[in-house]
């Protein structure tokens, strides 16, 4: 008769092998694994991952910071916080992966390096999580879109939707900048989106939980504008507050302040912002009295900041401060691949916003859409489809609703000239006139000035124009 007799093996034997089986189960069954050392090298990446990486070979990765490899990486923080990100949802290229990261340690429990698998093969079992986290986004999204407070930044990156490279380009360097607190510098056409890439940086920052001060330097009066950003002691002016005035940088302390359009800011007062981003600290007006600050500053140009250091009319050395960073934002016309992307998400925007129960796009639209060349951008596009839905009995949007609104697609292209079919020329330039008012107020959200300086004319004159047609600005300000 035999008998069976037990093993017991050593605790720490069973722990190591236990630790071995973990990593050579984990590493057969993921997609892809990645590990970095203590100063976020690549030590390792196993072959599969290599296509995702975009690499042909493992050489290719060994050695190179991680975030070379993947730019929005959290590996580093794994090995700084020596804590694990057991699930997330990484974004790689154009791909959504679901990924773990581990520390790794030595026997002495020191954090020696940190290890990502990819586990994209069993993202179905993963839907239902998924289809969670992506309703807590919405609620989220949705509450930030409710919220009235001034100094709060609403739009974070998934708000900032398409694919095309330009805005992924700018997707990316935005995500590096908001890692960091360095000054940016946003250009691009008007209505391209500065303020909600800015908002979105700052949310996904550091600052996130302070103030996000927004200024609009071609909407503040010369006079006015040194009291706005650096504050006022009472009576410094005439006119001034009793009380005297804090001053944009005081109220952004800890956060972000966003100049936009800061290619007018007067050249005087260069200096003075050029002195508070280099020394942080301001002098309110009529004081001499020296206030430390902490903001970082985040700058909006559809100008050539260049051109006008070459003509006097802005600073050198406050461009090339501002110019750390230079994020560039692609026009409406150069991505009408994602049109609709862009579309939905500004529909569902003007949803929550409105009184429209569910809004919807056709093809036959978004094909009247692509052929429009949007001088406006994005603002002007989600000025069209609210006026669309305000038409609209019914909130499905076809071609035909944006033929009447912009004047392009079949009805304008089939209209031949006929014999005879000729109008005064007085009334032909009058239609041509109204019309080219319109456009500009679309393109400038309603803002009479940025109006008036696009068709290169004064407001007194574009004002006048207005009254001449009866029409009025479609933006909130017309100042």
């Amino acid at each position: 008769m035999s008998i069976n007799r037990s093993v017991v093996a050593d605790p720490e034997v069973i722990r190591a092998r236990a630790m071995e089986s973990l990593f050579e189960r984990l590493e057969s069954l993921c997609e892809g694994a990645i590990a970095i050392d203590t100063a976020g090298q690549v030590v390792y990446v196993n072959e599969k991952y290599l296509p995702s990486l975009g690499l042909d070979h493992v050489s290719e990765a060994i050695g190179r910071p991680i975030e070379e490899i993947i730019p929005n990486s959290l590996m580093r923080r794994v090995v700084e916080t020596g804590k694990p990100i057991l699930l997330d949802i990484m974004e790689l290229g154009r791909e959504q992966l679901v990924v773990t990261r581990m520390p790794i340690e030595d026997e002495n429990k020191r954090i020696i390096g940190a290890i990502g698998f990819v586990l994209y093969d069993h993202l179905d079992s993963l839907k239902p999580l998924i289809a969670r986290v992506n309703q807590l986004e919405n609620e989220l999204r949705s509450a930030r879109r409710q919220l009235s407070q001034s100094r709060s930044a609403r739009f974070t990156f998934e708000d900032f939707v398409g694919e095309a490279s330009d805005i992924a380009r700018a997707k990316e360097l935005a995500r590096r900048a908001a890692r960091q607190s360095v000054t940016v510098l946003l250009t691009g056409e008007t209505g391209t989106g500065k303020e909600m890439l800015a908002q979105a940086i700052h949310n996904a920052s550091a600052r996130a939980e302070k103030p996000f001060v927004s200024v609009n330097l071609a909407a503040i009066p010369d006079t006015l504008i040194e009291a706005e950003f650096f504050g006022a002691v009472p009576g410094a002016y005439t006119g001034a507050d009793r009380k005297g005035r804090e001053g944009k940088f005081r109220i952004a302390d800890g956060g972000t302040l966003f100049l936009d359009e800061i290619g007018e800011m007067p050249l005087q007062l260069q200096a003075k912002l050029l002195r508070a981003l280099q020394e942080r600290e301001i002098e309110p007006l009529g004081s001499d009295k020296v206030i430390k600050v902490d903001v970082r500053v985040i700058a909006a140009t559809n100008v050539d900041l260049q051109k006008r250091v070459a003509g006097g009319a802005f600073r050198s050395d406050l461009f090339y401060r501002l110019n750390v960073l230079s994020i560039t934002l692609p026009p409406l016309r150069d991505c009408t691949d994602d049109l609709p992307a862009i579309c939905t998400r500004l529909l569902d925007d003007i949803r929550t916003s409105g009184d429209y129960a569910n809004p919807r796009i056709t093809p036959s639209a978004l094909s009247v859409l692509s052929r429009y060349g949007w001088p406006g951008n994005v603002r002007e596009l989600r000025n069209i489809l609210e006026r669309a839905l305000i038409l609209s009995d019914s909130g499905r949007l076809t071609g035909e609703d944006f033929e009447r609104i912009l004047a392009v697609g079949p009805a304008r292209a089939a209209a031949p000239e006929r014999p005879g079919a000729v109008v005064p020329l007085a009334q032909a330039e009058a239609a041509f006139e109204k019309q080219t008012l319109e456009h500009a107020l679309l393109a400038s959200n309603g803002q009479i000035v940025e109006a008036a300086r696009r068709l290169g004319i004064s407001r007194a004159t574009f004002y006048k124009k207005l009254s001449k047609y009866g029409l009025a600005p479609s933006g909130s300000s017309s100042v």
